[in-house]
């Protein structure tokens, strides 16, 4: 077994600011990845064509980001996180390089697959780091100034998209990755510092294997599903079906392993349980809320797409200050009692969501993400920080691992739900048009984009105006399921101890 120790220099501020300050660049950088591409879709298929493929560029980024999380997390615990967050910069990098000079889609789409899985390095690292570097106090205003740049990047991705696309080149979107990962890394190497005693470890080749093919088919018939394929087609059911066998199998070949890639006994203990439950439901509000809030502000509301951006962006100011106050709260009440007023939080704020209508002031809904983010801060951070204080350095690259990768899980799971519930709403609706417009709208749910961005008379329309009225009923269905989602975090808080201790097995 590998012996380590904490990373040194833990008590030296001088030393920790510049390393948070790399830690949230690396994130930032990833993050930016998931966004920044949406605007400049019209400029990738103008050079490079293959307009019916570019779905992939996002769902390839995600699925390899998202199922290499667990792998990274073993490995830092054997290795150190420092090794493992170079590779993941490295591939990340490289990836960049590559999808800069892409000559195809097929190229293009190969190499988002590079950039995902350098990605999925680097973003448990990062939760792993501030682990090590930071106390139980300070945990988890870090952790919530690390989880406010996704929010930030949301926002800010597509409009540098945008402007790369239209002033520069759409190329530079991913050129502009490299001197910031070059000025990250090199921060890293100089004031990152930690001691690893190796041994020679037995790293279990078949439950890697098994694990990333598996959960690579879940994830992908979660986020293809409905849009490649049916449901209920053939594809969609064989995938399933393959996916569910390696996971089995995983399990039987973990039970064996002498050191398995993502040990059984996470799933044994209350809190770590308990703390994926929440990463699960976390995972399924972020994308609900970044998905259908700005949509809803642009097509109901009507506004442009910054003002959405920034009707989103309140929730990453919640977020932060939150969870600054949560670690001086749950050193006085405990992880879970804090967490669960946050969570309470997080109910008011999706139920004050689900509440909006036509003629909401766009405030409104600023004000309800503000009150989500702000619960979060108060329950997500406390139940990350209660995950890695029940297991020591050499077991806390795993079980954090463990809780990104549910909120991956949650993502997929989220995006396939609400999906289908805003389809299936709108789907209804344009099939019952009222008399005036039968035959003068379009077969497919694509008709919101008349909405989105209209202008004039064009957004005054009686077509325009039925279509708003279908995308609020569907934006509205959703911001209920997502309070179902927010009353499953409170039991999940629930679920875990009140009071937390040093797992021994």
């Amino acid at each position: 077994m590998t012996t380590v120790t904490t990373p040194k220099g833990i008590g030296l501020r001088s030393e920790r600011g510049p390393v948070l300050a790399a830690i949230m660049l690396c994130t930032g950088l990833v993050a930016l990845d998931s966004t920044i591409i949406a605007t400049a879709v019209p400029s990738v298929v103008r050079d490079l064509g293959g307009f019916s493929q570019f779905p992939w560029l996002f769902s390839i980024y995600l699925l390899t980001q998202a199922v290499t999380v667990p792998l990274y997390g073993k490995l830092a615990d054997i290795f150190g996180r420092k090794p493992v967050m170079f590779f993941g910069i490295a591939v990340f990098l490289a990836g960049s390089v590559l999808c800069g000079v892409a000559w195809s889609m097929p190229a293009l789409i190969a190499f988002r697959a590079l950039q995902g899985i350098g990605a999925g390095a680097v973003q448990p690292m990062s939760i792993t780091m501030v682990g090590d570097l930071y106390s139980v106090e300070e945990r988890a205003r870090v952790q919530g100034y690390v989880a406010s740049v996704w929010g930030v990047a949301a926002v800010v991705g597509p409009a540098l998209g945008g402007l790369f696309s239209e002033y520069l080149s759409w190329r530079w979107i991913f050129f502009i990755n490299l001197p910031l990962g070059a000025v990250a890394a090199w921060t890293l190497a100089r004031r990152f510092k930690e001691r690893v005693t190796r041994s020679s470890p037995r790293i279990d080749y078949v439950g890697a294997a098994l694990l990333t093919a598996g959960s690579s088919l879940l994830i992908l018939g979660l986020l293809e599903g409905g849009v490649a394929w049916s449901w209920g087609s053939a594809p969609s059911l064989l995938i399933f079906a393959a996916g569910l066998a390696m996971v089995v199998a995983f399990v039987v070949v973990e039970r064996r392993a002498a050191e398995p890639i993502l040990p059984l006994w996470v799933f044994r203990h209350r809190t770590l349980t308990g703390g994926n439950l929440v990463g699960l439901g976390v995972g399924a509000l972020m994308i609900g809320l970044s998905s259908y809030v700005p949509t809803f502000v642009q097509g109901v509301l009507g506004t442009g797409a910054l003002v959405a951006g920034f009707a989103l962006a309140a929730l990453t100011i919640g977020w932060p200050l939150a969870a600054t106050f949560s670690g001086r709260l749950y050193m006085r009440i405990g992880f879970r009692d804090t967490a669960v007023i946050g969570s309470a939080l997080v109910v008011a704020g999706a139920v004050l969501g689900a509440l909006v209508t036509q003629r909401t002031h766009v405030w409104t809904v600023a004000a309800a993400c503000f009150v989500v983010g702000a619960g979060l801060g108060l329950s997500s951070s406390p139940t990350m920080v209660a995950i890695q204080s029940v297991v020591g350095w050499e077991r806390r690259g795993v079980v954090t691992a463990t809780n990104m990768f549910s909120r991956s899980i949650g993502s997929a799971v989220g995006a396939a739900i609400f999906g289908a519930i805003s389809n299936a709403t709108l789907a209804d609706r344009f099939a019952h048009p009222p008399a005036s417009l039968a035959g003068r709208l379009p077969d497919s749910v694509d008709a919101t984009s008349l909405v989105l961005g209209a202008h004039g008379s064009a957004a005054r329309s009686p077509t325009a105006s039925f279509i708003r009225a279908a995308l609020y009923e569907a934006s509205h269905h959703v911001f209920q399921a997502l309070v179902v989602v927010a009353v499953l975090i409170v039991a999940a808080i629930l679920f875990m101890p009140r009071r937390t201790a040093q797992l021994t097995t």
